[in-house]
């Protein structure tokens, strides 16, 4: 598997349109922490994670390959933002209290970047790796975003993608009582912000440079009649995690 830039292109869309994480998520992962010195947010994007992490860690190192991604990070005094493969980092060894990774597992050469994980991991530190699936809106609107992400777009999609829809099932770090839980994350939505997050789609992106036009176009003029105003939507979560072997 090789490293890919996906997001640079879409840099903006990303930050302006995908879904937060809720609160829960983060408040269950800290109950697990047992130091809250230094967490690596790997794969950081636009630095979401690491902003929630900022909140209870004295320092953050958030990574990321896509140097666009990172101009459009939140910036606080704790954040200490780093152009870096998941795979090789300047991070400190021994000094890594939690390593979070979200939605960005399958983009990385999973055995390298565990080596650099136990590299910089502190005694009992945590690995916590999480994504989401397909949205969730309601029995007439679902069909048909799963037919535009299988079918439409779906020859566009890299491999990679697989990896994240079986939950990372097929990734096996060796992790001490590893634990994988669910959240649902429940938002609501005016069409335009739909359009925004499904053309933050890698496939999508890949679709535009290849067709020279934009797929999405044709999906929301199939459903803006179905699509309330504040239309609810729902974001299934898998989380899994486990103490640094």
């Amino acid at each position: 598997m090789s490293v890919k830039d996906n997001f640079s292109r879409q840099s903006d869309l990303y930050a302006a349109y995908r879904p937060h994480y809720p609160p829960m998520l983060y408040n269950y992962l800290f109950d697990k922490i047992k130091n809250f010195n230094y967490a690596w947010d790997c794969g950081t994007g636009n630095g979401q994670v690491a902003y929630q992490l900022s909140k209870r860690f004295k320092k953050v190192c958030a990574t990321d390959i896509s140097s666009k991604q990172l101009e459009n990070a939140v910036k606080v005094p704790n954040i200490q933002y780093m152009l870096a493969p998941a795979e090789s980092t300047s991070i400190p060894s021994s000094c890594v209290d939690l390593i979070t990774v979200a939605q960005a597992l399958h983009w990385f050469e999973v055995e390298s970047f565990y080596k650099e994980v136990l590299r910089v991991a502190s005694p009992d530190a945590t690995l916590a790796y999480w994504g989401y699936n397909i949205l969730q809106v309601n029995e007439s609107i679902d069909p048909i975003i799963r037919h535009f992400h299988n079918h439409v777009v779906g020859d566009y999609w890299d491999p990679e993608r697989k990896v994240l829809l079986k939950e990372y099932a097929d990734i096996n770090f060796p992790l001490i009582n590893p634990r994988q839980t669910y959240f649902h994350y429940a938002i609501q939505w005016n069409l335009s912000h739909l359009k925004g997050y499904l053309e933050s789609w890698s496939a999508v992106q890949h679709y535009i440079q290849q067709k020279r036009h934009n797929p999405v176009e044709a999906l929301i003029d199939q459903i803006q009649s179905q699509w309330d105003d504040n239309q609810a939507v729902t974001f299934p979560i898998f989380l899994v995690y486990g103490r640094i072997s």
